[in-house]
């Protein structure tokens, strides 16, 4: 049983979920999505010559090529939009073609002057940003310190790593600093050049150990960037290993099982979970094998975030609670705090083992929170899963939202197809609101129809509620005679939907799902087929009707061939009809179908399938106005055979 300082770091660390999961779902990733893969240029079709340029310009400056973006900057001298203009002007000065800060000091007065004649203004936020990549770069620490305490958002990975290095340099603990650092770095896509520069730094001050330091480098290696990871850890003695067991884990459990003696401990405990985590992955019973000879080796502080997930997930399949106790209790707690699934399996754990007033009192914090394992707390509770009591907008407040300069800003950037910047002037509003002028602000958000707004903003309202606004029902008089031709159930639909395009109309995803349903070409042809719409176009995704028509008809063909499982039927909404099949196929006995979804192999489809059916419970609980089941609609996953069919 846990004492009570124990119980108040357990306390801590849910709280601290909550903020987490808010952030993920209004996606402040602003300052690091400069580091993945560049989108498709946004379509201009529609637009004044005038708007045409200013889109171009915005393309020279993500390409960071800063001869072509003065040549249209010029072009556009009266342009509205004149912070934008130049920002996107002097960005490219700061990084070359590749994506790096340059170090030199030649746009530093640009910057200045920008940021003193645009003081306060989310684009201020951004350029600041990217001037505290360039202050790290060249080691201005005393510049450096003075913007970092004026960069409001805060969310740049490199930025953290470059201020722990500002704080070595001033003296301060590299122990404490190495602590910090290893809660910073958790994802590998966003270490950039900083990360990697401060490992090393903390390290030749003894912040980290050897074995430490290759850890980090390790959560590089295992993303498969290998360049990267050398660069953090040196040379790292499982470095073959974990390439290796990436392809071909079932060959190299076998292996290492035979040689892992010859071995140092901490290095046949990292290599153990390595081995386990893409084994789980395959959903390969030899995973649990793998975590528990880790788990007797110890050394848990040198798994990556990825592999104490996954040992965790693969306890969870095989029913051991005490690992799963165990595992979680030794999580990194960055990597604990980042997602509310641990406090919930955390609690199932604990109960399982006996320590129900510990339960009780983790799983009455989650049932607080409006999400998935919010939902499977009440459940454990005795609670009723139902919406909260309506707090409506008032008028005053929507007519203030709508004279907000940064809502408008956002508008004008919807209308040129450039959500990203639409989106960084809408949130920026929305800081330090109360709940009643974030209602406000949805509800104007829903009247102008930007529902994706009026959803993610009526999120983030901590005491008072309006689920009519996070869970809104446009376009009804279209879907609701489908449904009710299909059999589908509509609440289950609006939940697919609002995670599939938050509404959004024209939403495109990267591998060319279209419409408020995303439903992918090939898929919308066989369903045409299938329902008759001989005359079906590919150019026809983006209307409305022939959507929702095309993916209702979908939802209820997966449903009827998943076996009327709404978890499965979901996940083979996302990930195609097969992988479901495949999954529950490697059970080896029935399980829960909050596990089943835990483990699901994808990270994409993991999420999918708990934001569907939570915001299903939500909206039939809207609809009915009674009490609902989210263990009813996940039910429990038996093993079956896999037999596939010619659903796409």
């Amino acid at each position: 049983m846990l004492q009570r300082n124990q119980i108040k770091s357990i306390k801590a660390i849910l709280l601290a979920s909550v903020v987490c999961v808010s952030v993920a779902s209004i996606g402040s990733v602003y300052a690091q999505a400069k580091n993945k893969p560049k989108s498709n240029p946004p379509s201009t079709e529609g637009l004044s010559a005038q708007d045409k340029l200013f889109v171009e310009l915005r393309e020279a400056a993500r390409a960071n090529d800063a001869s072509k973006a003065n040549q249209l900057a010029a072009k556009l001298e009266q342009y509205d939009l004149h912070d934008y203009v130049s920002y996107f002007q002097i960005k490219p000065r700061l990084f070359d073609k590749g994506g790096q800060a340059k170090a030199d000091s030649g746009a530093d007065y640009l910057v200045e002057a920008f940021l003193k004649v645009n003081a306060g203004s989310a684009i201020a936020d951004r350029m600041r940003n990217d001037w505290l990549l360039v202050l790290g770069k060249r080691k201005d620490w005393a510049l450096f310190d003075r913007e970092y305490a004026q960069f409001v958002l805060d969310d740049d990975t490199q930025v953290k790593c470059y201020a722990l290095q500002s704080r070595l340099v001033k003296g301060e603990s590299a122990k404490q600093l190495g602590k910090e650092l290893q809660r910073v770095m958790l994802d590998a896509q966003y270490f950039g050049e900083a990360c990697p520069e401060t490992a090393q730094a903390i390290y030749q001050d003894s912040g980290l150990s050897r074995a430490e330091l290759r850890a980090l480098g390790r959560i590089a290696l295992e993303a498969n960037y290998e360049g990267l990871a050398k660069r953090i850890g040196g040379d790292d003695p499982i470095a073959d290993l974990v390439k290796k067991a990436r392809t071909e884990p079932v060959v190299m459990y076998r292996e290492f099982d035979k040689k892992s003696w010859v071995y140092a401990k901490e290095n046949a405990a990292a290599a153990w979970g390595v081995i386990g985590q893409y084994l789980a992955k395959r959903l390969d019973r030899n995973a649990i094998d793998a975590f528990r000879k880790q788990h007797e080796l110890g050394f848990h502080h040198l798994l990556s975030p990825e592999t104490q997930e996954w040992k965790v997930r693969a306890a969870l399949r095989e029913g051991d609670w005490k690992l799963v106790k165990e595992s979680i209790d030794q999580m990194n707690t960055a990597v604990r705090r980042r997602d509310p699934a641990w406090s919930y399996w955390y609690a199932r754990a604990v109960r399982e083992l006996g320590d129900e007033g510990l339960a009780k009192e983790t799983f009455s914090i989650l049932a607080e929170q409006f999400h998935f394992y919010g939902q499977l707390a009440r459940e454990e509770l005795g609670l009723p899963i139902m919406a909260p009591k309506r707090v409506a907008p008032e008028e005053d407040l929507v007519k203030k939202a709508s004279a907000k300069k940064g809502f408008a800003r956002a508008v004008r950037f919807y209308d040129m197809n450039l959500r990203f910047e639409g989106n960084r002037e809408w949130n920026w509003e929305l800081r330090n609101l109360s709940d009643r002028e974030l209602i406000a602000s949805a509800e104007y958000a829903k009247r102008i129809s930007l529902y994706d707004r009026a959803v993610n903003t009526a999120d983030r309202t901590k005491l008072e509620h309006d689920f009519t606004l996070r869970y809104p029902t446009p376009f009804k008089e279209a879907l609701a005679p489908i449904a009710q031709q299909v059999g589908l159930d509509m609440n289950w639909a609006y939940g697919l939907i609002r995670q599939e395009s938050r509404f959004i109309m024209n939403a495109r995803s990267h591998v060319g799902a279209s419409g408020l349903m995303q439903v992918m070409p090939k898929t919308a042809q066989y369903v045409a087929k299938k329902i008759g719409m001989n005359d079906f176009k590919i150019s026809q995704l983006n209307d409305m009707r022939t959507n929702l028509t095309l993916g209702s008809h979908y939802l209820n063909m997966v449903m009827i061939d998943l076996d009327g499982s709404w978890a499965l039927a979901s996940a083979a909404y996302n990930a195609g009809p097969g992988r479901p099949k495949s999954w529950r196929e490697k059970l080896s006995r029935p399980v829960e179908g909050a596990i089943f979804a835990e483990t699901i192999p994808f990270n994409e489809t993991r999420g999918y399938v708990k934001h569907v059916l939570a915001n299903a419970n939500y909206y039939a609980a809207l609809a009915t106005a009674k009490p609902q089941s989210i263990k009813a609609k996940l039910g429990t996953i038996s093993p079956k055979a896999a037999v596939l069919t010619e659903l796409p």
